[in-house]
């Protein structure tokens, strides 16, 4: 499937009953651009474009987000992970590289761990699943009765206010004013009923009030199986920097780059610096071809053997 030049297409296709948008841009061996939570492929508009001459990106909708159904069901990583396989292989893409912003991170390893032979490269964006620490805003979230609160609080009258105020702040100097910025463009999509309980059902799954209660650590040794690129925006108050640093130092090969004018959404506040590493990561390293008897060859080489329970220890 091909866009028309310069265009970033919206299409809709339905999966299992429910509706599923994707956005698609130019032509060539395939992109995956994958959102972070309370945003949507749309944000990603800037970065497609820039890829768009040399590849086919496509940027879908999570599961209750933007305008894909946001069901009663399954929010996990591991349901993100499989609704993305099923959009792939219904528009025609077999394997890709796979990039995964914050939220969009932790399904892209996840991903990568239930579908390895679908996977060319993986590049992790501010990603989560790398660390325990998050900010206090969505360990807040996680707590009982905020859907209650959302819904008494969110309105577009509000939030156009507090984003006025926020612009003004920036105009002024004031570093604050990016961040309200910021947060009032993550609660719009709160706006409706569905939308609400998808993000807490998506956040919970991932985030408590002690902080990310999901890790990947364990199993970043898998990745040198892959070209692996980590990129942070050194602004970033929402995941610390800290986090892809070790990653980094934890996945052999990895390369890492960081944005000195990005926060915690590089693909807006820099898309051209995140296109332009993007662009020489895909363009240096050669695609991985894995499949099942390479992936077992993978985890016997840091797994020890199996034994029978009651066995003597080797």
């Amino acid at each position: 499937m091909a866009a028309l030049p310069g265009s970033f297409d919206e299409w809709q296709i339905e999966l299992h009953g429910r509706r599923v948008i994707y956005r698609i841009a130019g032509s060539g061996p395939p992109v995956v651009l994958i959102h972070g939570m309370l945003n949507s492929s749309s944000h990603w508009r800037s970065v497609a474009l820039n890829l768009a001459g040399e590849h086919t990106v496509i940027a879908p909708d999570l599961i209750g987000h933007g305008d894909s159904a946001a069901p009663r069901g399954d929010y996990s990583l591991g349901a993100h992970a499989a609704s993305i396989r099923d959009l792939l292989a219904a528009v025609g893409i077999g394997r890709a590289t796979l990039v995964g912003h914050s939220l969009g991170g932790g399904v892209a390893m996840q991903f990568f761990y239930q579908f390895p032979q679908r996977v060319e490269r993986l590049a992790l964006v501010s990603s989560g699943g790398l660390g325990h620490d998050v900010s206090p805003m969505l360990r807040t979230a996680a707590l009982p009765g905020v859907s209650t609160l959302l819904s008494m609080t969110i309105h577009a009258r509000l939030l156009g206010a507090l984003h006025e105020t926020g612009g003004r702040l920036r105009r002024r100097g004031y570093d604050w004013g990016v961040h309200l910025q910021a947060i009032t463009r993550a609660l719009r999509p709160l706006e409706s009923a569905g939308a609400r309980e998808a993000f807490l059902q998506t956040l919970r799954a991932v985030i408590d009030v002690h902080g990310q209660r999901v890790s990947a650590t364990d199993r970043l040794y898998l990745l040198e199986s892959i070209p692996t690129m980590i990129v942070w925006g050194e602004r970033d108050h929402t995941i610390p920097l800290s986090h892809g640093r070790r990653a980094h130092a934890g996945i052999p090969g990895s390369r890492f780059r960081t944005l000195a004018n990005a926060a915690h959404f590089p693909h807006l506040d820099d898309p051209d610096g995140l296109s332009e590493v993007l662009r020489s990561f895909i363009s240096e390293t050669a695609p991985a071809a894995i499949d099942d008897g390479d992936w077992g060859a993978i985890l016997a080489r840091r797994s020890p053997r199996s034994r029978r329970i009651g066995d003597a220890a080797a």
